[in-house]
């Protein structure tokens, strides 16, 4: 008799240890979003005793998605909206998601803290530096501007698979993925940070955060909006004048996945806390209403996206209200 109760005890031990080694939440993609996801995932655990794992990766926007719509993760983040071919890889694998956007973004230009001649930049200039054209021809900062002085011009940006990279050349070049390719890339923004510090002719762009923890060695650019130049901040992503870099970044949920217990607590987590931890990562959080919806929108499973598949620039954090509201 005794023996059988000890049997039963450790047949206990093992199906909760069984039941805590599937208690896993799958996230990748963008790294501009990582901080603020990164840091709910650390609260989230601690308030679960670390009985929940969450793992977040940085493949960027676009590698995030691949492996979303393969059914890889159970959560993308993603510093842009989910564009149609990403929408149609889905589809063809059956994965169905809830779009949720979490944060806004002051996509962010940097230059080297000695640069004293490009702390007001206008878009037409960055597009001289970045446009396809300007591959193997614009290698000084006189090329760019007459008033520039004469020194090489460096570039450090996100890789082919990042969202950043595709909303700065949809919002700069005009058309998204439409860039030279003679730059320095990285998924990684750090590795963009640290190039950009070390070259007193180096200009890059990443994510506000990845600014503000880097302002001792960092210069933000201010950007012309067609008005003034505007340097980034919080306050001028709210009033909408930071344009046209502004951005919303959002988190990806895969439908199925919200089956699963440890994921749904995650997200409505992620939705009660994620405005707080955005703002100490140093993003713009979203009005409560907001993160209110989202809450509503995963308890009522709504599907698909309130974009139309295609890159948009200059949506501002009222017209996000209005289109998440329907």
């Amino acid at each position: 008799m005794k023996s059988m109760k000890i049997a039963a005890v450790v047949a206990g031990v093992f199906a909760s240890a069984t039941v805590y080694a599937q208690a896993l939440v799958k996230i990748d993609g963008s790294s501009t979003v990582y901080p603020i996801t990164e840091a709910v995932a650390e609260e989230f655990q601690k308030s679960k005793k670390n009985a929940i794992k969450v793992t977040v990766g940085i493949s960027g926007t676009g590698g995030g998605f691949k492996k979303f719509c393969r059914g890889e993760t159970d959560i993308s983040d993603a510093s842009r909206p989910i564009v149609k071919k990403e929408m149609d890889a889905c589809a063809a694998a059956g994965i169905k998601y809830v779009e949720l956007p979490v944060a806004f973004d002051a996509l962010t230009v940097v230059v080297h803290p000695s640069n004293t001649w490009a702390a007001n930049m206008k878009p037409e200039q960055l597009k001289v530096m970045w446009e396809p054209a300007a591959q193997g021809k614009i290698t000084n900062w006189k090329q760019v501007d007459p008033s520039f002085p004469d020194l090489p011009l460096k570039l450090y940006g996100p890789g082919a698979d990042s969202g950043t990279f595709e909303y700065f050349t949809e919002a700069i070049v005009g058309k998204a993925k439409s860039s030279r390719g003679d730059y320095t890339a990285s998924e990684d923004d750090n590795v963009l940070v640290q190039g950009v510090s070390r070259d007193k002719g180096g200009i890059g762009y990443f994510g506000f955060a990845y600014y503000i923890e880097n302002a001792g060695k960092l210069k933000a650019a201010a950007i012309w909006n067609g008005k003034k130049f505007v340097a980034p901040s919080a306050a001028v992503v709210e009033d909408g004048s930071y344009q046209p870099l502004a951005r919303p970044i959002f988190i990806y949920v895969n439908a199925k996945s919200l089956e699963k217990p440890e994921v749904k607590e995650f997200v409505h987590f992620y939705m009660k806390h994620g405005a707080k931890l955005t703002q100490e990562v140093k993003y713009v959080q979203l009005p409560a209403k907001i993160y209110e919806i989202n809450s509503g929108h995963v308890n009522k499973m709504k599907l698909g996206t309130v974009f139309g598949g295609v890159p948009e620039v200059g949506v501002k954090i009222d017209e996000l209200v209005k289109r998440e509201a329907k």
